[in-house]
C-alpha cells in the first residue's frame, strides 16, 4: 500500500525487548534487584561524611556567629565569662561605629564592579570562545588561570603591578611620559584610589570564573535556535540577547548570587594589600579585625558576620525559589 502513488506505508517497527526483560524494562517475574550490604554501606558513608563535615564546618559555626552575636565577650576564659546584653551590638554597629557604613558602601562597589564590569567581560570572552575560533583553548587556559591560582599569589601578582616604585604600571605611565618620575602613583597607599586599585584585581579573576560558566551554558544552547535565526536573517548580536541570553537564564540566576555572594565576601586581597585599612574598608575585614585582632569583640564581630550571613543568605533563598520553581514548570 503506498501514498499518493509514491511512498510506501510501512508499519512502524518494533524493538523486541532483550532476553528475560519484559516491555516496561523490568526483569520478567517482577523481581527489582535490590542493593547489597556493601552497596547500603557505600551510600550511607558517602551521604553521611559530607553531611557530618558540613554541619561541624558550616552549621554550627554559623549558628554559633548567630548566638555569640547577643553577647559580650572578649574570647579570654570559659562561656561562663559570657556576658549576654540583647540587640546591643546591632544597634552599636549601625549608630556607634563608623567604620561600619563606609564598608558597606565599599562593598556596594565591589558589587557593582563584579556585576558591571567582571560579568560582561567574561559573558563576551566566552561568546568569543565559542565561536570555535583557531586556538581558542589556548586563549581559555591563561583566562581561566587566575580563577586556580591561590588569592595570596594573585595579590602577590598586582603588588607587582602597582608597586610604587618598581611596578610595571608606573613603569608604563612614566615612558609615555603621563606621569612624573617624580612622584609616581601610590596605587595601594591612597586611600582615594586603593580600592579601585584592589578592584581591577578581583575583576581580573572573576571575570575567567564568569566565563567559565556562560561557556559551558553556551555549549548547551541548541544549534538549531542559532540556524532559525540566520535563516530569519537576525544578525550575531541580535540572535544573541533575543535568543540565546533568554535560554541562559539559570546561568545567568547562577552568575547573579555568585557575584553577590563573591562581593559580600571579599576579603582576601584587600587583607593581603593592606589588612583592610587605608581605604579598603570592606565588611570581611571588620569581622576579622574584631574578631581576632588586638581588641577581641567576638560579639561585635559575630554581629557584622551575622548581617553578612543575613544578606548571603536572601539571595540564595531567592536562587533556591527560582530552581524549585523552574522544575516544578
Amino acid at each position: 500500500m503506498s501514498i499518493g502513488g509514491d511512498l510506501p506505508l510501512v508499519a512502524p517497527a518494533t524493538v523486541a525487548p532483550s532476553k528475560g526483560v519484559s516491555h516496561s524494562g523490568v526483569p520478567k517475574g517482577g523481581r527489582v534487584r535490590r542493593l547489597t550490604g556493601a552497596d547500603r554501606l557505600v551510600v550511607i558513608v558517602m551521604v553521611t561524611i559530607p553531611l557530618i563535615l558540613t554541619m561541624i564546618f558550616v552549621v554550627l559555626p554559623a549558628l554559633a556567629s548567630v548566638i555569640l552575636s547577643f553577647s559580650s565577650w572578649d574570647g579570654i576564659g570559659g562561656f561562663d565569662k559570657i556576658k549576654w546584653i540583647g540587640f546591643t551590638n546591632y544597634e552599636n554597629v549601625f549608630t556607634n561605629y563608623p567604620p561600619f557604613w563606609p564598608a558597606m558602601q565599599h562593598n556596594l562597589l565591589w558589587l557593582a564592579m563584579m556585576f558591571f564590569v567582571a560579568t560582561p567581560l567574561g559573558m563576551f570572552l566566552a561568546v568569543l570562545l565559542d565561536k570555535e575560533m583557531r586556538g581558542g583553548r589556548l586563549y581559555q587556559t591563561p583566562i581561566y588561570l587566575p580563577v586556580v591560582l591561590s588569592l595570596a599569589l594573585v595579590g602577590f601578582i598586582w603588588q607587582l603591578q602597582y608597586s610604587r616604585d618598581f611596578g610595571l604600571l608606573n613603569a608604563i605611565l612614566q615612558y609615555f611620559h603621563l606621569q612624573s618620575p617624580d612622584a609616581p602613583v601610590d596605587w595601594f597607599g591612597d586611600p582615594s584610589i586603593s580600592l579601585w586599585a584592589v578592584m581591577v584585581a578581583a575583576a581580573w579573576r572573576h571575570a575567567g570564573y564568569i566565563m567559565l560558566l556562560y561557556l559551558a551554558g553556551l555549549k548547551g544552547v541548541d544549534p538549531s535556535l542559532r540556524e532559525a535565526c540566520a535563516v530569519d536573517g537576525a544578525s550575531g548580536v541580535q540572535t544573541f540577547f533575543r535568543v540565546v541570553f533568554p535560554v541562559l537564564r539559570p546561568i545567568n540566576i547562577i552568575v547573579v548570587v555568585i557575584t553577590v555572594i563573591e562581593s559580600l565576601r571579599a576579603f582576601d586581597l584587600v587583607w593581603i594589600v593592606n589588612k583592610g585599612g587605608n581605604g579598603l574598608e570592606l565588611i570581611s575585614a571588620l569581622v576579622t579585625l574584631n574578631v581576632v585582632g588586638e581588641a577581641s569583640r567576638i560579639g561585635f564581630g559575630s554581629a557584622l558576620a551575622t548581617i553578612m550571613l543575613v544578606i548571603s543568605v536572601v539571595f540564595i533563598a531567592i536562587y533556591l525559589a527560582t530552581i524549585f520553581r523552574e522544575e516544578e514548570q
